[in-house]
């Protein structure tokens, strides 16, 4: 075999001493070769973006390495100056980061940071700089790359402005290439694409791939060898079929039981009463035009009709604009909806002021997608749970006997009443979101990807919860997603979107097993790790 692009051996990284873990990452090794994809795999504090950023000489002032090696190309990265380690970077060795949105300046066109790329590193003239740029953003599929040149970063979707992220990172045609949850935040589609990329340029440009992850449909995708952490140590690695398919350390096997599946046996038998019924439920927007720009018309919501019954969780999936957010903010009326009827029980939310039917907004609460967003930092949880019914006129002693039952049935400590959100991990946040949905006992509950952002085990945790709680107290959810897999473990029925309609419904096994329309067969097809199936670890040896 080649000589590894890189080649870790004994690496630990000290944490701050005043913390109760004394390493980030400790006494780590691994190798990476020429046209390799090693994915490094773990959950949220694992130490796997400490590894990729000290790789790119990028840790924070408060993180040291203290021992080990990082030979790249026979140098220790650890050894280098400031100023060669920077020569490098960029150049030989470069990265791919996982919000493409905060790695892009919106200040200059996407041409322009592209070219910065080869005016640091190289003596091209601007005309080949140019001839360059238009190069990688065909070689990374961009439509219309001229059009993309002039662009910048607001303009384009997520997938694009990723796409623009590893034509940077490819400018140099470096030897090793490090991405760090490059799909994380994306459409099944377009994840699908990204990763279909990343097994072309490690062929194509013969580099050595580090990829950080802790989703395991995306390392049965892609991954040559896989290496699993957990709290900054390494508990197993190997070639990807011998961990995905025989894991050996109980953490590996935790995470790959918690990958979504979905539900066997029969479907549940669901009350006859409907919760939710929608009629001709509308939205079109007006764009104004501009001096470059005619006005325009855009159909957010074409015509939409369904019927959830009591106790049913149907899920709404779609790629980003596919109608999904739109349809909910019409639903809790955060938008007018132009047309059509919302009605719960024998009330038309669709009609009237919002103020006239504030009384009836407790029937319909939401869980939304990013929780430490959706919290004020300068308030305790308490008392952000109790403001909600208090609105609706319970007395401030029964909303604190409510917020405390509701602590043990999402299953956190009565103290965290007492803590401000910054003092909770995600998961925790999201729990907390949902006490809150649940404080004024709505009807319906909607969550709009609430298990997204969240890490595969914690995930699994959160859509227990919400199963659990539904049962326990007899709820109807809306559960909106881009992520087949999850939809199928919650949900009972499906309905898919696009571009602003309802192309397909049914119950989670017609859907999945007998698709009648092409978009439903390309989500389908575009699932990552679609040809490995999660193995069944119940009662595996630990």
């Amino acid at each position: 075999m080649t000589a590894p692009v890189l080649s870790v051996r004994g690496l630990t990284v000290d944490l701050p001493k005043s913390g109760d873990r004394p390493h980030a990452v400790r006494d780590l090794s691994f190798d990476i070769h020429p046209n390799e994809i090693v994915c490094v795999v773990g959950e949220s504090g694992s130490g796997k973006s400490v590894t990729a950023f000290t790789a790119m000489g990028l840790l924070p002032k408060a993180l040291k390495p203290s021992a080990g090696q990082m030979l790249f190309e026979g140098q220790d990265l650890l050894k280098m100056s400031r100023r060669a380690h920077g020569a490098l970077r960029g150049k030989r060795i470069a990265m791919v980061f996982q919000e493409p949105m905060t790695a892009l300046n919106p200040c200059f066109t996407v041409g322009d940071q592209i070219e910065e790329i080869f005016k640091a590193h190289t003596n091209l003239s601007k005309a080949e700089r140019k001839a360059k740029t238009m190069a990688l953003l065909e070689e990374v599929r961009l439509p219309d790359p001229p059009r993309v040149y002039a662009s910048f970063p607001h303009q384009l979707s997520g997938g694009q402005r990723q796409r623009i992220v590893i034509a940077i990172a490819l400018a140099m045609d470096p030897t090793l290439l490090i991405a760090d949850e490059p799909t994380t935040a994306l459409d099944v589609t377009t994840q699908a694409q990204i990763l279909s990329m990343f097994k072309t340029l490690k062929t194509t440009h013969n580099a050595g791939i580090l990829f950080v992850t802790h989703d395991f449909d995306v390392v049965a995708e892609i991954a040559d060898r896989v290496v699993v952490m957990q709290k900054g140590v390494v508990v197993e690695q190997g070639p990807v079929e011998e961990v995905l398919n025989r894991p050996q350390h109980p953490y590996t096997r935790q995470l790959i039981a918690a990958v979504p599946r979905k539900r066997d046996g029969a479907a549940p038998v669901l009350d006859e009463e409907i919760a939710l019924r929608v009629q001709g439920l509308e939205k079109t927007y007006h764009v104004a035009g501009t001096l470059t720009k005619k006005p325009r018309t855009v159909h957010a919501l074409h015509p939409a009709d369904f019927t959830v019954r009591k106790g049913e969780t149907l899920g709404i999936v779609g790629e980003s604009g596919s109608g999904k957010t739109t349809l909910v903010r019409c639903l809790i009326r955060l938008l007018d909806p132009d047309d059509g009827a919302i009605w719960i029980g024998n009330r038309n939310f669709a009609e009237g002021s919002r103020d006239s039917l504030r009384a009836a907004r407790k029937d319909i609460q939401i869980v939304f997608q990013d929780p430490y967003g959706s919290l004020n930092p300068r308030r305790t949880i308490g008392e952000q749970l109790i403001g909600a019914p208090m609105n609706f006129g319970v007395g401030r002693d029964v909303a604190w006997e409510r917020a405390r039952r509701l602590m043990k049935i999402v299953r956190l400590e009565e103290e965290a009443l007492y803590r401000y959100p910054a003092q909770f991990s995600g998961g925790q946040r999201q729990r907390i979101c949902i006490a809150r949905a649940l404080m004024v006992e709505p009807k319906i509950l909607i969550a709009d990807e609430a298990v997204s952002a969240l890490d595969v085990s914690v995930q699994k945790e959160v859509l227990q919860l919400l199963a659990d709680i539904k049962r326990d107290m007899g709820l109807t959810i809306l559960f909106i997603t881009h992520d087949l897999r999850v939809a199928a473990q919650i949900c009972d029925n499906l309905i898919v979107m696009s571009k602003g309609r309802i192309v397909e419904r049914g119950t989670v096994d017609d859907v999945f097993g007998n698709p009648q329309d092409a978009y439903t067969r390309q989500l389908l097809g575009a699932m990552p790790g679609r040809g490995w199936e999660a193995p069944d670890l119940t009662g595996a040896p630990h």
